[in-house]
């Protein structure tokens, strides 16, 4: 018989066909999209799970939980796929969790995981749970990427363990042979090496783990997430699927089994993806976020402020060239809001388009699409030259002399998030000089930066937090916090200066030679 295990991942709040760019979208995505591709895959011996990170991510998911205060306004939409099982997502505690608690409760499926405890038990949920489907018993063991305490509010993860995920499934996988058929991993977490070579295609940083789980003995099925990846195939014998995000694609594992004496054995495995893009929404699904959808829509629409001059992005590319109005404009109210005067902000994705004449609310969440709150950071002179160092690896140079994004930013999962661009410092980034050494004229009010100085930088919790791989920042260089969300202090500051002056000064520079 063949068993099937059908997966959606990182579907990041995105119920509807739209990123709410603009009114009656319908885009190639969608949780709506996603459950019509899985009610359609469906039979006796279907497993259907979902790989986290779905709490966060989209206006509606923001509106849910910031402006309706209600968890079912999203909640319901999950409901009405019918998953079997959900696992939890790093994206899933950024909103605190008393928040994630209660979506937990409300969800008609259970929500597994193993190596995030709290008093040595496991906090959220359970950690396995076994299925039985068409007579065979399947295990589904919950991980989640370990990681997350370099990333996430401490306040947010207050007394939480986070457990290897590599080593937590060693130590289940052989409990749960003994009380199933088939052991299936569903791991929030992606993969540190290249599928077919086993080489690193990144820092081992215990962050993504997915390659060292396909090495467990005993491990039938493999489903991940986290890097927004597509992928599908067999590594190291295990079927593995990766399937994008917001519900593009749908993750299939086949499994054929053969009866044995012993019950039931894993003959052999496959592993692909199944696009979305042409899928009907499901109906259920729809109407589920249709009254909540028309809030939102409504919300979004609402006028902040006005810009006298030119706020818009024209081009991703250049407005990590050249300084933008736009990200002068969030370092400004990053400076007001903590109350400093160096601030540092990326532009998240390719996708913003900046401000238009009239900001609405939906200006704000389509362009800053992270619920990042602010901490502040003490760091020495040479700290900060550090940092912008790493964000010169940003740029290489192609074979005609010419800048070009560093391919590890762009693959195996873009990371614009990891390039910051400064404000309230004077900095030149010469990419033809060699890695490390190409932060110059690096001044603070006119002086040149003092490597033993002391100066206070505000940064997103993420980043403030080392995310990215920022060994120079960290939370023992934190010195305070302001604790709202950036789209309230966007939204804040455009209350109390409805009118606002599009301005660049052009304190930075990305160059190819001086």
């Amino acid at each position: 018989m063949q068993l099937t295990i059908l997966s959606t991942s990182d579907t990041h709040g995105f119920v509807l066909p739209t990123n709410y760019a603009e009114r009656d979208q319908s885009l190639p995505f969608g949780l709506t999209r996603a459950a019509t591709v899985l009610a359609q895959h469906q039979n006796a011996a279907t497993l259907t799970i979902d790989n986290g990170d779905w709490l966060q991510g989209s206006p509606l998911a923001y509106y849910a939980a910031r402006i309706a205060k209600d968890v079912t306004k999203l909640t319901d939409a999950y409901d009405a796929v019918g998953y079997d099982a959900g696992v939890l997502g790093n994206h899933e505690f950024n909103y605190g969790a008393n928040y994630l608690q209660k979506a937990i409760a409300k969800l008609n499926y259970p929500i597994l995981c193993a190596n995030i405890l709290r008093d040595g038990q496991p906090a959220f949920g359970q950690p396995y749970q076994v299925f039985e489907k068409a007579g065979v018993k399947v295990a589904v063991l919950g991980l989640t990427t370990s990681y997350i305490p370099h990333w996430e509010t401490p306040t947010n993860i207050e007394g939480l363990e986070f457990e290897s995920a590599v080593d937590v499934a060693k130590t289940w996988v052989p409990k749960l042979h003994a009380l199933a058929d088939v052991v299936v991993i569903a791991y929030h977490g992606g993969f540190e090496r290249d599928l077919e070579t086993g080489k690193p295609t990144e820092k081992l940083t215990g962050e993504n783990v997915g390659y060292q789980l396909t090495e467990i003995p005993g491990v039938d099925a493999l489903v991940t997430g986290h890097q927004h990846r597509e992928l599908a195939g067999v590594v190291n014998g295990v079927p593995v699927t990766q399937p994008g995000y917001r519900g593009a694609n749908v993750g299939q594992i086949t499994l054929t089994l053969e009866s044995t004496a012993e019950g039931w054995q894993v003959v052999q495995g496959a592993a692909q993806l199944l696009n979305t893009a042409d899928a009907k929404s499901d109906e259920n699904v729809t109407e589920a976020v249709a009254t909540t959808n028309d809030a939102v829509e409504a919300w979004l629409d609402s006028p902040l402020g006005h810009v006298n001059g030119d706020m818009s992005l024209h081009s991703a590319w250049q407005a990590r060239i050249h300084e933008s109005a736009y990200i002068e404009f969030i370092n400004k109210v990053q400076m007001v809001a903590t109350d400093t005067d160096i601030s540092g902000t990326a532009l998240f994705t390719n996708d913003g388009r900046g401000f238009k004449q009239t900001i609405t609310m939906r200006d704000v969440v389509t362009n800053y699409v992270y619920p990042n709150t602010l901490a502040v950071l003490k760091l020495s002179g040479a700290d900060l030259k550090a940092a912008l160092e790493q964000n010169a690896e940003y740029f290489s140079l192609d074979d005609q002399g010419q800048l070009k994004v560093t391919p590890r930013f762009e693959h195996p999962k873009p990371q614009h998030y990891n390039y910051d661009m400064y404000q309230g410092i004077n900095y030149v980034l010469d990419i033809s000089r060699p890695v490390g050494q190409r932060v110059v004229n690096l001044t603070y009010h006119g002086q040149p930066i003092d490597p033993n100085g002391s100066y206070e930088v505000v940064a997103n919790q993420y980043r403030a937090g080392g995310g990215g791989n920022f060994a120079m920042f960290g939370q023992s260089k934190v010195i305070r916090e302001n604790q709202k969300d950036m789209t309230e202090l966007i939204a804040d500051y455009l209350q109390a200066h409805p009118s606002i002056d599009a301005t660049v000064d052009n304190n930075f520079q990305v160059v190819t030679g001086m």
